[in-house]
């Protein structure tokens, strides 16, 4: 970004290297008024990069303020939204947008994820998080993630399950009927838990009150965003578990929640390191998750 003196932003240069098809933001200038005896004083910023491999995505981010907790960390909701981000970026760059797969009637919805957490990046942190396709297992579409800080050390490990969807008649789809790509495993060994199947007990479940699904929650296929989803979480678990960070966090997306429906929580308790939740809609169970603690 090339800035006058009054800090209008004349044009953004994007740079497309020539190595397996890799895309890099180049570093860019920024030039600000620092005041008469100052003026024209230049300041270099290193920009946050993207590379696309064939096997891989990247993308450096910033962690901005109101993407973390009150103790600065980033919040669950926020680790969920980062990867069904992470999954659009990737088909984008690959030339697959969601309004191409739309119209070939192949979209994907996210089913199950996985997360370990290995340390909770913070809020200022510039942090890089890639991404593979890991095959097919059954019904599901595999997708693996890691996000690493500035030093190379990894923060959290992610393994997610989706299905393919026909986005007009809602019905799913088998794998091998996606025509867009051919679906193959070109992830690393990844220090994650698998996906699995959360059933909460029938009996001692707490109940935790009634959600009703916002404006605000929704997202572009109209229903409440898969990322959204953490935050529901972690606004009604209970207080002693609100403060602490997963280690090993799953959820499952069950039936989707739209604008007005009302969702009742419940909360089962498994000692004192994890917890167990559900939502119940009007169609039946909205998600289920289990925390780690």
């Amino acid at each position: 970004i090339i800035a006058g003196p009054e800090g209008k932003v004349n044009h953004r240069r994007l740079h497309n290297g020539e190595n397996g098809g890799i895309i890099t933001d180049k570093i860019c200038e920024y030039r600000m008024a620092l005041g008469p005896e100052r003026s024209g004083t230049k300041v270099e910023l290193e920009s946050f990069h993207q590379e696309l491999t064939e096997e891989s995505y990247s993308r450096q981010e910033e962690l901005i303020f109101a993407e973390c907790d009150c103790r600065r960390r980033a919040r669950v909701g926020t680790l969920l939204s980062k990867a069904a981000a992470m999954a659009g970026y990737d088909y984008d760059a690959r030339g697959l947008p969601y309004e191409k797969l739309y119209e070939k009637g192949e979209v994907f919805l996210l089913s199950r994820i996985a997360l370990r957490i290995h340390r909770s990046p913070m809020a200022g942190e510039v942090v890089t998080t890639t991404t593979w396709e890991a095959g097919v297992k059954g019904a599901h579409m595999c997708r693996h993630y890691e996000t690493r800080d500035k030093a190379g050390n990894v923060c959290v490990d992610y393994k997610s399950d989706w299905i393919l969807v026909d986005p007009k008649t809602r019905r799913i789809l088998r794998p091998s009927s996606f025509s867009a790509r051919k679906l193959e495993n070109h992830a690393p060994e990844l220090d994650c838990p698998e996906p699995c199947k959360i059933v909460l007990p029938h009996e001692g479940l707490e109940d935790l009150g009634k959600r009703r699904v916002m404006w605000s929650d929704l997202d572009g296929n109209g229903h409440l965003y898969s990322g959204n989803y953490g935050d529901v979480i972690w606004d009604y678990l209970p207080s002693p578990y609100q403060e602490r960070m997963p280690r090993e966090f799953y959820l499952n997306y069950s039936k989707e929640a739209k604008l007005g429906q009302e969702l009742a929580l419940s909360g089962f308790r498994v000692g004192e390191d994890e917890y167990l939740m559900e939502a119940t809609g009007p169609d039946g169970v909205c998600f289920t998750c289990r925390c780690v603690f």
